[in-house]
């Protein structure tokens, strides 16, 4: 089984955000990256089907050369080959078509995507990938099984969980549930040293139009002050004067 894990190489939610150019573009200076969280659980998911199954598992990226640090982290968690589009990720269409075309490339069976970068939260690209691959899809994936080209999967819904039956290939858009939290791995020396001689690939991209602009951007309103009361009374004068909630 060939694995296929897309990463995302998104600000950490530590990081101090600004922008420049009149708020259309994120400033970068000082801002440290990370794989995307819901990326990260994919890939410990798929590193259990490497060792247990020993299918072989590779990382992709839309992304420029900035991005390559967080491809080379994936490698020495224990993917085997990295693949670098060498273009910023202009929008979610753009980005899968670019994913697309390496899938088909390389055959993969089963496509791991986060379910949305925490970036720009659009929940669009695994879709896509798979309609544009004609693969099977599952979203916010929780769980995931699989038996020879027999898939089990669980989703969260509304209120629960729906178990599902698929067949491979399979584009799966992973959250946090997919593996436990306690089980994302951390980079140790061996895998650091062995992930320099692992096999790292930069590709053009193919030709495609974007189909979204991002014309700015903007921060949410600062809260305003907090007022501390000490009983029933005020509380009650404040919220209906006030807040004009009551």
């Amino acid at each position: 089984m060939k694995i296929l894990v897309c990463i995302s190489h998104v600000p950490d939610t530590t990081s101090k955000i600004n922008f420049t150019d009149n708020d259309t573009k994120f400033d970068t200076n000082g801002v440290q990256f990370v794989i995307n969280p819901n990326d990260e659980f994919g890939l410990t998911r798929a590193m259990w089907f490497k060792e247990k199954q020993g299918a072989s598992l590779h990382v992709v990226n839309v992304g420029g050369i900035e991005t390559e640090s967080t491809l080379r982290k994936a490698l020495a968690i224990g993917a085997d080959e990295a693949i670098r589009v060498n273009s910023v990720a202009i929008d979610g269409y753009f980005v899968a078509k670019q994913l697309a075309n390496v899938v088909k490339e390389g055959s993969y069976d089963l496509i791991i995507c986060g379910r949305e970068s925490i970036d720009f939260n659009g929940e669009m690209v695994p879709g896509m990938l798979a309609k544009l691959t004609g693969s099977s899809f599952v979203n916010n994936c929780i769980g995931l099984e699989i038996d020879g080209g027999k898939v089990t999967a669980i989703r969260e819904i509304d209120g629960g969980k729906e178990i599902l039956k698929a067949n491979l290939p399979l584009v799966i858009g992973g959250q946090k549930g997919l593996v436990q939290e306690s089980d994302l791995r951390i980079p140790n020396m061996r895998g650091i040293m062995q992930s320099r001689s692992k096999p790292f690939h930069v590709k053009e991209p193919v030709e495609t139009s974007a189909k979204t602009q991002i014309v700015g951007f903007e921060k949410p309103a600062a809260r305003e002050a907090v007022k501390l009361v000490d009983n029933v009374e005020d509380l009650i004068g404040l919220l209906h004067n006030e807040a004009k909630v009551i």
